[in-house]
C-alpha cells in the first residue's frame, strides 16, 4: 500500500498536496467507505427513531397507558407466542415426515409445501374470513344442513384465527430449513440410534431434532419476524397489535412523535427476539458427517401411511388450494367489471414500484458485496453486518423514521427555500417515490446481499488477476469478468426482492404518494370495507407473482436438497 506523504510537524502543506493526500486516502478506503455509509443509511432511520424519546408525550403515554397499552402488549405476546408454536408443529412435522418418512404422496407434497410461502398472509386473512365467517358459506351449509343450533363452529375473527391464519402462511419457512437440516444429516446418526435400540419416534427426539435446532430455530426467527412487521393480517382481524397501534398514532392521532415512540418499542421487542434467537442457538454446532449419504426414509405402512399423506394433504389444501381456489371463483365473477383501466394502473404502478426497488437495491447489495471483497479491517466487517440489519425492522417501524428523516430535511429545505419567495418552502421529499425507495433498500438489502454474495464467492480471485496481469483496466474486468459470473447472483436477488415489494404492506401504505396506490394498496382498502370479492383480482395477481420466488426455491431445492 502506498505510504501518505507527510510534512514535518506544524508544516502547512500546499493546497495541491491536500487535495492529492485526499484523493490518495478516499482511493485506499473507497470500499470501507461505501459500506459505512449504507451502514449510515440502514441506522439513521433508528438514530431518528429513538431521538423521538426527547420529545415528551406525556398525554398521549397516559392515554395509551389507561386505554390500549396492555392489550397491545399481551396480544402482540400471545400472537408471537402462538405463531411460535404453530409453525414448530406444521413446520418440523411436515419436514419430519417428508424428508425422513416414505408415504404416500412424498414426492408432490415435498416440494409442494412450500407453496403457501407464496401467499402473503393478508390474502388468506380476508379468505378465511369470507369463507369461514358466521355469514360465510361453511355456516351457511352447516345450519341449512344442521339447523340453527345443530352445531358448534369455532369464531374466525378470534385470537385462535389470526394465529391459525398466520402459522399457515408462515410455517414454510420451519419447513424449508428443517427439511434441508434433516437430509443434511445423513444415516449414520439414526442408523447409531436405531442399533443402540431407540425406536423411530425416540430417535427422532434424541438424534435429529437436536441435530437440526439451529436451522429450526433460524426458520423460527423468520417467521416470528413477519409476524412482528405484519399489518395486513392483524388489520383484517381488526385484533390490535404495535404495527396497528402505530398505524393509528400516524393516521388516527396525527402525532409522528408517539408513532416514533411506539415504533421504537416494537424495535425494542425485535431486538429481545434476536437476542433470544441467539441464546436459543448457543453455541451448538451440529456438522454433517463425511460420506454419511443420504438418510433411510422409514416406510410408513397400513393406517400410519394414509394418515401421514391425510395430514400433509390437509395443510396444503388449507393453505394454499382453498384460498388459491376461491380466488380465482371471486375474480372469475368481477374479472369483467374490474379489469377497468384502475387495474391496469395498479398493476403498472406495481411492477414499476418493484422493479424499481429491485435495480436500486441490487446496486446497494453490489456495492455492499464488493467492499466486502476488497475493503479491510474491522469497521468494514462491522459496516457490512450493520448494512444488512434492515430485514429484521418491521416495514412499520421503517417508515415512521424515514418520515421523520424526510420532514426534517424538507423543514430546513423550506427554511432556505422562503429566503427566495413564500412558494419555496414546499415539501419536496415527504410524500414520495424516493420515500418509498429508500424504505425498500433498508428493508431488502439483505435479502438482495444473500445471492449476490454467494455468487461473488464462487469467484476465485485468479479469475480478475489474470485479467488485470492482460492489462485490462477495473471498469472492463467489472464488465467482462465479474458481471457475466455475478448475474445468476444478480438475477434472482432482483426477482426476491422485486416480489418482496410487490407485496409489502405497511411502509408503502405509510410512504406512498398521496393517491399513488398499488395492489397491496387496493387489497387493504377493500378488505377494510369489506369487499372480499373486490380484493380478489389484486390478491391473485400478487399470489402468482408471489409463486416465482418459490418455484426458483423449490427447483434450487431439487438440484441441492441438502
Amino acid at each position: 500500500m502506498e505510504p501518505i506523504p507527510a510534512g514535518p510537524p506544524g508544516a502547512v502543506l500546499p493546497a495541491g498536496d491536500h487535495h492529492g493526500s485526499l484523493r490518495r486516502f478516499l482511493r485506499r478506503n473507497v470500499w470501507a467507505l461505501t459500506s459505512l455509509a449504507l451502514a449510515f443509511v440502514v441506522a439513521l432511520p433508528l438514530l431518528v427513531i429513538f431521538s423521538g424519546w426527547l420529545h415528551a408525550q406525556n398525554e398521549v403515554w397516559q392515554h395509551l397507558a389507561s386505554t390500549v397499552l396492555r392489550d397491545l402488549v399481551v396480544n402482540t405476546l400471545v400472537l408471537m407466542a402462538g405463531v411460535a408454536a404453530g409453525v414448530l408443529v406444521l413446520g418440523v412435522g411436515l419436514a419430519w415426515l417428508t424428508s425422513l418418512c416414505e408415504f404416500p404422496g412424498r414426492r408432490f407434497f415435498d416440494w409442494a409445501l412450500m407453496l403457501p410461502l407464496a401467499i402473503p398472509a393478508y390474502v388468506l386473512a380476508f379468505v378465511a374470513i369470507a369463507l369461514l365467517d358466521f355469514t360465510g358459506p361453511v355456516q351457511t351449509a352447516l345450519r341449512e344442513a344442521f339447523g340453527a343450533g345443530g352445531f358448534w363452529f369455532p369464531d374466525i375473527r378470534s385470537t385462535g384465527g389470526v394465529i391459525t391464519v398466520m402459522a399457515l402462511v408462515l410455517y414454510p419457512y420451519v419447513y424449508m430449513l428443517s427439511r434441508s437440516a434433516f437430509l443434511a444429516q445423513g444415516r449414520s446418526p439414526l442408523d447409531a440410534a436405531r442399533s443402540l435400540g431407540l425406536g423411530p419416534w425416540r430417535a427422532f427426539f434424541r438424534v435429529a431434532l437436536p441435530m437440526a435446532r439451529p436451522a429450526i430455530i433460524a426458520g423460527l426467527s423468520l417467521a416470528l419476524m413477519e409476524t412482528l412487521a405484519d399489518f395486513g393480517t392483524v388489520a383484517v382481524f381488526n385484533y390490535d397489535t404495535f404495527t396497528t397501534a402505530i398505524y393509528k398514532a400516524w393516521f388516527g392521532l396525527f402525532n409522528l412523535q408517539a408513532a416514533s415512540q411506539l415504533a421504537s418499542l416494537l424495535l425494542l421487542v425485535v431486538a429481545l427476539a434476536l437476542t433470544g434467537e441467539r441464546l436459543m442457538r448457543g453455541r451448538a454446532r451440529f456438522h454433517e458427517l463425511s460420506g454419511a449419504g443420504r438418510p433411510v426414509r422409514f416406510r410408513l405402512k397400513g393406517g400410519r401411511a394414509w394418515l401421514a399423506s391425510a395430514a400433509a394433504g390437509l395443510v396444503f389444501t388449507v393453505a394454499f388450494v382453498a384460498p388459491v381456489s376461491q380466488l380465482l371463483l371471486w375474480a372469475w365473477d368481477i374479472v369483467r367489471d374490474d379489469l377497468d383501466p384502475r387495474y391496469w394502473q395498479l398493476l403498472w404502478n406495481t411492477l414499476s414500484l418493484g422493479a424499481s426497488a429491485a435495480v436500486v437495491t441490487v446496486c446497494g447489495a453490489l456495492l455492499l458485496v464488493f467492499a466486502k471483497r476488497f475493503g479491510k479491517g474491522p469497521v468494514n466487517a462491522g459496516a457490512v453486518t450493520v448494512a444488512t440489519l434492515g430485514y429484521a425492522l418491521p416495514g412499520s417501524v421503517l417508515a415512521v423514521g424515514i418520515m421523520l428523516v424526510f420532514t426534517g430535511m424538507d423543514n430546513f429545505l423550506a427554511s432556505v427555500g422562503r429566503i427566495f419567495g413564500p412558494d419555496g418552502g414546499a415539501p419536496v421529499l415527504t410524500g414520495t417515490i424516493a420515500a418509498l425507495l429508500l424504505a425498500y433498500l433498508v428493508r431488502f438489502l439483505a435479502v438482495a446481499f444473500g445471492p449476490t454474495d454467494s455468487a461473488m464467492e464462487q469467484i476465485r480471485p485468479s479469475l480478475p488477476e489474470a485479467a488485470r496481469s492482460l492489462g485490462a483496466r477495473p471498469a472492463q474486468i467489472f464488465r467482462e469478468v465479474y458481471l457475466p459470473l455475478l448475474r445468476p447472483g444478480i438475477l434472482t436477488a432482483m426477482l426476491l426482492v422485486m416480489v418482496d415489494v410487490m407485496k409489502e404492506m405497511p411502509a408503502t401504505l405509510l410512504l406512498r404518494p398521496f393517491g399513488w396506490d398499488t395492489l397491496a394498496v387496493r387489497i387493504y382498502e377493500m378488505t377494510s370495507e369489506g369487499e372480499w370479492e373486490r380484493a380478489a383480482l389484486p390478491a391473485i395477481t400478487l399470489v402468482a407473482a408471489g409463486l416465482l420466488p418459490v418455484m426458483v426455491l423449490v427447483w434450487r431445492s431439487a438440484r441441492r436438497p441438502s
